[in-house]
């Protein structure tokens, strides 16, 4: 396991999109800069982009002869930049069409990706637009902007293409994270179990995944190894990396129990069923008029019986959902007696956030701190979450100054 690598301020590849727009004059600021902080910027401009400014502007600003490569769109990159990104572009984009050098770039690149919308306000606020950019970030990618202004022709609102400057600090940061987790490998749940109470009927809860596959999808963009422990997904099955369904809480039982081992970095994200039926009928149970007395018993406590294992350097994250204004002080005594590193706290009582919502607001909860994340997308909370994880795993392997 290599724990710590960072970019460290080294010369960066970027693969520089450039989509059909008047914002289009703006990424050669960006571009500019790009080269300014040492870096090799590889324009990927589209044909309809070359109607407002021409390829050969782009390749003398980032310093490459014009069509030097005839697959630029090949070129193994630590950054994918697109800006601006037009409404059709986001929409290959979110769809995994192919079509030019841009969007076969995109489809190429293993790594992040940071997209900058840009068009007319009505066309952002179009449902479908909207769409486009959630699929897009659910499946990893980056969104900046757009911005709110007057755009090139003339409206007001939402639209404009974030200001290269912006965009810029944005890639360093995502830079300065690609590759700290190489070689981390990482396993997480996901989720929510469903526990049978006959052929057709189960026991649940109303997780989505939404946060575990979240950081599962931060993690693998950090470069770590990831294998995700899947209980009955509302969202999509991210790619590139082993998924594993794990419908019941015994399923997650055994399958994390069984590649913890392995594991440097465990984050127990799912809602795994604290009870299940004591008894499972293998017929459905006809209605009829009387009661129906189920009796429950618990299920293994995943948590607790991955604290018990030997540590070895892995760091243990788990989640406390709770309810209540002592949430926090359970959320505290579960991490000491579950021996947990790390105990992701969220308020489930809340409809804005939380179970099935697109957005959290939780207290990460170490030995030694607290820290408050206030509400955002999923995405950054996981991001945040990998944050502090990281800092333990440095910590926990004897390396916490880097």
């Amino acid at each position: 396991m290599t724990v710590g690598h960072r970019h460290n301020g080294r010369m960066a590849r970027v693969l520089v999109g450039v989509s059909g727009g008047i914002a289009a004059y703006k990424a050669c600021e960006l571009v500019r800069l790009f080269v300014k902080a040492g870096h090799e910027p590889i324009p990927l401009v589209t044909p309809v982009a070359e109607r407002f400014v021409a390829a050969r502007t782009f390749a003398a600003l980032a310093r490459r002869p014009l069509n030097e490569d005839p697959y630029p769109h090949l070129e193994r990159a630590d950054l994918l930049v697109v800006a601006p990104c037009t409404a059709n572009t986001l929409a290959k984009l979110a769809r995994g069409l192919a079509d030019n050098v841009l969007t076969e770039a995109a489809l190429a690149h293993p790594g992040p990706i940071l997209v900058a919308p840009a068009m007319s306000p009505r066309m952002w606020s179009h449902p479908a637009v909207h769409e486009n950019a959630r699929l897009l970030a659910e499946q990893g990618a980056d969104l900046i902007g757009p911005d709110e202004g007057e755009t090139a022709e003339g409206e007001l609102g939402v639209g404009r293409m974030a200001e290269p400057e912006e965009i810029f600090a944005r890639a360093q940061q995502l830079l300065a994270r690609a590759h700290e987790l190489d070689g981390v490998r990482v396993l997480v749940t996901a989720g929510g179990t469903r526990e049978p109470l006959d052929a057709v009927r189960f026991l649940g809860n109303r997780s989505s995944g939404r946060m575990g596959v979240a950081v599962a999808v931060e993690a693998a963009r950090r470069g770590a190894d990831v294998t995700l422990l899947a209980a009955n997904l509302a969202v999509p099955v991210p790619p590139g990396m082993e998924t594993v369904a794990t419908p019941t809480a015994d399923d997650l039982a055994r399958e994390a129990l069984a590649r913890a081992g392995s594991a440097d970095l465990v984050v127990m994200a799912a809602a795994v069923a604290d009870y299940r039926p004591a008894e499972v009928r293998t017929d459905k149970r006809p209605k009829d008029t009387s009661n129906w007395t189920v009796e429950l018993e618990p299920t293994t406590d995943v948590l607790a019986a991955l604290g018990e294992l030997p540590a070895n350097g892995r760091v243990l994250v788990g989640f406390a959902a709770e309810t209540g204004e002592d949430g926090i002080a359970r959320a505290r005594e579960k991490l000491e007696r579950k021996r947990a590193n790390l105990l992701v706290f969220n308020d489930v009582s809340r409809e804005d956030v939380g179970f099935d919502a697109p957005d959290n607001e939780v207290v990460l909860i170490t030995r030694t701190e607290e820290r408050r994340i206030g509400k955002a997308p999923k995405r950054e909370v996981a991001a945040a979450i990998l944050d502090e994880a990281h800092r333990l795993l440095r910590e926990a392997n004897g390396r916490p100054g880097e």
